[in-house]
């Protein structure tokens, strides 16, 4: 079973006021069992990359796009959140000359001070890292940006995406952080959930991971975060198993050419012995962890039915939430952190 640091770990979004509480309270209640900590991704950053779809509105170079109806955002009980209209840079613009300010940059700064504060005084423990969470650039090119011409967008994206990977590099020492790239999108289109996909979309999602991991300096922590989505609160798909998750992580492995230290996948609610299958036929890359993220709110019983599944077919990991629950009520956030504590100690009690 995985050492003490090693059995938690925190998607990133935490239903709280700033990122000085989510350390505090993370720290006092489960810092023992985490090896790196996320800031909450407060404000601005709290429905993740919809603070990006205001930026791409306001952007001179961004029009929406007359040629494609706006993109339903189905959730998976068939209701629809809301409609995007979709987006397009226009068409006599240079993509080369865009520039994008994402702000993760600032935000990753601004979280580093009062992190470093923090373990300076020992409420947080001397051994974490600070976890900055970055989005792929797919995640804002499938949900905002229109099909025709997307590749200009992502490789403007992308762009500016690196500049601000760059500036976090250059503020935050590297053995004090870790970086986390956000899959979601592309397991959305693994699974055929947008109305238009690619021939060769697999290489291109590969590709675009190879060179955000080939982007992280090796004395940088690099992990994935694969998803499927949950604003409101839910799902945006239910896997039947996790064999899109499976060969995802496979690509990972083959396209990445550096070590990942970690991965953490979604896992459903419903999960057996069945859904954890797939993962039989996955090479773990050497020094790899992984984060299985199969903790529900307040569901303790089930909560050790799913690891007892899991470890039929995976061995080693450790556990997480299904998902970050930055949307989820801020009242939940005690009984939240006690289910992660419960279930690390229950590792612990099984290893």
């Amino acid at each position: 079973m995985p050492a003490e640091r090693d059995r938690l770990h925190f998607v990133g979004s935490i239903p709280l006021p700033s990122s000085e509480n989510v350390f505090r309270q993370l720290s006092a209640q489960v810092g023992a069992f985490l090896r790196r900590m996320p800031d909450g991704e407060t404000g601005e950053r709290t429905l993740w990359i919809k603070f990006q779809q205001k930026m791409l509105l306001e952007h001179p170079a961004m029009e929406p796009d007359p040629t494609h109806p706006p993109l339903p955002v189905r959730q998976a009980d068939g209701t629809v959140h809301r409609h995007i209209q979709l987006l397009r840079l226009k068409p006599d613009v240079d993509p080369d000359s865009v520039e994008f300010q994402t702000g993760y940059d600032e935000a990753a700064a601004a979280s580093y001070r009062v992190f470093r504060a923090l373990r300076d005084s020992r409420v947080v423990p001397a051994h974490m890292r600070l976890q900055i969470a970055l989005p792929t650039p797919m995640a804002t090119g499938l949900m905002y940006v229109g099909p025709v011409g997307r590749d200009r967008y992502l490789r403007a994206y992308e762009r500016s995406l690196l500049t601000a990977l760059r500036n976090i590099l250059s503020v935050i020492p590297h053995e004090d952080l870790s970086v986390q790239f956000d899959v979601c999108q592309e397991v959305l289109l693994f699974e055929n959930y947008f109305p238009v996909r690619e021939p060769d979309y697999k290489q291109a999602v590969f590709e675009q991971l190879a060179r955000l991991g080939a982007a992280v300096p090796h004395d940088v922590e690099l992990g994935f975060h694969l998803c499927y989505g949950s604003p409101g609160d839910q799902p945006l798909l239910i896997l039947k198993d996790a064999a899109v998750l499976a060969e995802l992580m496979k690509g990972i492995g083959d396209f990445v050419q550096r070590p990942v230290e970690f991965i953490h996948i979604p896992v459903p609610k419903h999960a057996t012995e069945a859904f954890f299958a797939p993962l039989r036929a996955w090479r773990r890359p050497l020094g790899c962890d992984l984060y299985l993220g199969l903790l529900q709110y307040n569901d303790g019983a089930s909560n050790r039915v799913r690891i007892a599944a899991a470890r039929r077919v995976v061995g080693d990991f450790g556990v997480a939430a299904e998902c970050g629950f930055g949307r989820t009520d801020p009242s939940r956030v005690p009984g939240i952190l006690a289910d992660h504590r419960a279930a690390a100690q229950y590792l612990a009690d099984i290893s």
